[in-house]
């Protein structure tokens, strides 16, 4: 039988000969006391007839190693990412774990290189990091080895796909604000490109709906994620409906330039206008005066979450399709009461 080179074969290869998981394959090649020996044997005969060389990694043998996950991000300014990444590493030594953290910053090139080099005998598995909670190709195929993935979700149903919930916490954020008895209510958001943008947006709209309201000024304020936009949306939203007495940001530096506007135009918050952020930024969020009630997407919360699937991903019980991991809202001095005066 002809051999392949082994610079085209990878574990899935090798696994798909032996008639195992990716993750006994694994195992096996590294000689793991749980693999039988019937079965590590079938395994390494696959990779010799395949001549597959897994590269060894710096350090002790792979029999003595903690597996390694993979942490693999295309966002570039990294603050969702890390905040994934705060919930792997605390999780990481429960499950007998480490990280290795890639950066891609969007570059497809960097991206094929970290999934060359890593999966050949450095990685056990990956965790891949999105941006906006997005559709994004199946990385999975080209890994070789069992992948989750977090805030993004991958377009094969065969993947398993850990997301924020942005329905459910523009639900919050829509409950807290009717409870307080406030009835015009505006939002102010990112661009309408953004699937989280879209998916808020529309849950908004329902419970407003079932109150038998409307969005204030008519509709939504699209633009940049900034405080900038924030500002300026704020100042064309009270001119377009004087009466607003909230606004839900689609995050909080929209919802902190909200606020300054807000002050700047003589409106005090909460007593005539409350103000919802997103994203629960935390230095930004205590900073803003005054300290904003915002959404937590819970972004730690599915970190730890996808270092369990992972774990038993590589101990051979795989899941697929895709979990919506809900939010909590976190109520802080932007939201209260309204003065009897704007009532």
């Amino acid at each position: 039988m002809g051999r392949r080179r082994s610079g085209a074969v990878t574990l899935t290869d090798v696994a798909r000969r032996a008639g195992v998981s990716v993750a006994t394959a694994s195992k096996a090649l590294n000689n793991r006391s749980e693999v039988a020996d019937a079965t590590r044997s079938r395994v390494r005969r696959a990779a010799a007839e395949l001549s597959f060389r897994a590269a060894a990694a710096p350090g002790p043998p792979a029999a003595a190693r903690a597996r390694t996950v993979g942490l693999l991000t295309d966002e570039r300014d990294g603050r969702f990412s890390m905040q994934v990444l705060l919930g792997v590493e605390r999780s990481l030594g429960g499950e007998g774990m480490s990280a290795v953290l890639c950066d891609a910053r969007g570059d497809p090139r960097r991206r094929e290189h970290y999934l060359r080099s890593l999966t050949a005998g450095q990685v056990d598995g990956f965790v891949i990091v999105g941006e906006d909670n997005d559709v994004r190709p199946s990385l999975t195929r080209d890994a070789g080895v069992p992948v989750v993935y977090v805030y993004g979700e991958s377009d094969d149903p065969a993947d398993l796909s850990l997301l924020a919930d942005d329905a459910g916490g523009a639900r919050l954020a829509a409950e807290h604000l009717l409870s307080l008895s406030r009835r015009r209510i505006g939002h102010i958001t990112g661009p309408e490109s953004y699937r989280a943008t879209r998916d808020r947006l529309a849950a908004l709209r329902g419970v407003l709906d079932d109150h038998g309201l409307g969005l204030a000024g008519g509709g939504p304020l699209h633009g940049e994620w900034s405080r900038r936009w924030g500002r300026s949306a704020t100042r064309a939203l009270l001119t377009a409906e004087p009466r607003v007495d909230a606004i839900f940001c689609g995050n909080d530096q929209i919802a902190d330039g909200a606020c300054q506007a807000l002050a700047q135009l003589g409106r005090t918050i909460p007593g005539d206008v409350a103000v919802v952020g997103y994203d629960n930024w935390t230095a930004l969020a205590a900073d803003c005066q005054p300290p904003l009630t915002t959404v937590d997407p819970g972004l730690e919360r599915l970190g730890a979450t996808a270092v369990r699937y992972l774990s038993a991903a590589l101990d051979g019980h795989r899941a697929s399709g895709v979990v919506r991991a809900p939010g909590r809202l976190v109520v802080r001095a932007s939201t209260g009461p309204r003065d009897r005066a704007g009532s």
